[in-house]
């Protein structure tokens, strides 16, 4: 297959029918602007919404991490009695899980990210169909489209079973 990159006039770039949005690329987009399924699939405002919402959603996650941290360091360590100190373990324990969690959603936003820079986002990772902009509205660091997420999880519950 014959593979042709087109540089468009705004600095995004469109690969076998796919745009990619880099890093130096900004669209500004109108206030409240949500895609639309009458609009061209994963066109350069699509992409820079999608961008715009996992940036964000980065952003809340690095600073709800920040302040668990703070939280942590800011405890005073000389707890009085047992009870209170096994208290505060558990719940030292909880928000070092918490964060570990943030810790691989915030890599899945990167690779996310990656994705829109590349010219793949929105697209299943197994099948290549579109993911669909609902479900990427509601889960924007979707892989897989419905269809191949319930596959594999049934496959998942097999092995499991």
């Amino acid at each position: 297959m014959n593979s042709s990159a087109t540089t468009l006039d705004n600095g995004v770039t469109r690969e076998d029918g796919r745009y990619a949005l880099p890093l130096t690329v900004n669209i500004d987009l109108p206030p409240g602007y949500r895609p639309s399924s009458d609009e061209e699939y994963m066109n350069p405002r699509h992409l820079a919404y999608f961008r715009n919402k996992l940036r964000q959603w980065r952003e809340q996650l690095v600073e709800e991490s920040r302040q668990t941290m703070e939280n942590l360091r800011d405890e005073v360590r000389d707890v009085g009695d047992e009870a209170e100190r096994a208290t505060r373990e558990t719940e030292n324990s909880l928000e070092l899980r918490t964060r570990d969690r943030y810790r691989k959603l915030i890599s899945k936003i990167d690779k996310a990210l990656r994705r829109i820079e590349e010219g793949r986002y929105g697209y299943c990772e197994e099948t290549d169909e579109e993911i669909g902009l609902e479900r990427l509205d509601a889960r924007p660091i979707a892989t897989l489209s419905l269809d191949a997420q319930e596959r594999r999880e049934h496959l998942q519950k097999q092995m499991g079973d």
